[in-house]
């Protein structure tokens, strides 16, 4: 293993992981969650785990970002900040 490489990904982790939570925008919030996921799915795949990257992949980077970010566009704003 590369421990740089390893590194990048988990300080790549933690900043999309605290963003994502603490952006107000909405739809911004699902893209860098998404980018979480993404992160997790090479996180997965550098330790060996490939069937759970590819799970992660598939649903988290996925499924749930397209969920997510169609969800936003489907609500509407009660107050303009």
């Amino acid at each position: 293993m590369i421990w740089q490489f390893d590194l990048i990904i988990l300080t790549l982790v933690v900043i999309s992981g605290i963003a994502s939570i603490s952006i107000r925008d909405l739809l911004g919030a699902s893209v860098l969650f998404g980018a979480y996921s993404f992160l997790m799915c090479l996180a997965w795949a550098v330790m060996g785990a490939v069937d759970v990257a590819f799970t992660e992949a598939s649903v988290g980077a996925g499924v749930c970002t397209v969920f997510f970010v169609a969800a936003v566009f489907r609500t509407s704003r009660r107050s303009k900040d």
